[in-house]
């Protein structure tokens, strides 16, 4: 009898985890589609940008190529508050905050030395299969400019 409680209260909490993590359609790697995508030159390319949990947080990983097409890795762990948290890996970026608009909608913002560099808006598709990222920032010659990165989930 013990047993059984004990394997179905583990069976619960699993089924619990699984669903919180099942509600948040930004969960899982996604991958760049080029083909899709128009992409701002003198802006970095993320190729591949896992979401995954993190106790109670969420943590971004990306893998891609900077500006000069050297690979970068980067790492973001936080909460969809708005507030800022520190990223590693990025040349680019100290800091970044996201905020949760809806269940398929994030904004997202980036701060290099203290000062906001760029801004987006990150839309995951109803059906769930691809996500689109808008971003808003300077290219290296000083325009604004404006990069779209479509993303299909793995």
């Amino acid at each position: 009898m013990k047993t059984r409680n004990i394997l179905l209260t583990l069976a619960l909490c699993l089924v619990g985890a699984a669903l919180c993590v099942a509600q948040n359609p930004n969960m899982g790697t996604w991958t760049l589609n080029e083909a899709k995508s128009n992409l701002a030159s003198g802006f970095a390319k993320n190729t591949t940008v896992v979401y995954s949990a993190a106790g109670d947080s969420i943590k971004v990983t990306t893998d891609g190529v900077d500006k000069d097409g050297k690979p970068t890795h980067g790492e973001w762990t936080g909460k969809f508050d708005g507030k800022y948290y520190p990223v590693t890996g990025d040349p680019s970026t100290d800091e970044r905050s996201y905020v949760k608009v809806d269940d398929r909608h994030l904004t997202t913002s980036n701060k290099k030395g203290g000062k906001v560099t760029t801004t987006g808006d990150i839309v995951v598709a109803a059906d769930g299969k691809s996500r689109t990222l808008t971003v808003h920032g300077t290219d290296s010659a000083g325009k604004k400019a404006t990069s779209v990165s479509v993303y299909d989930k793995q």
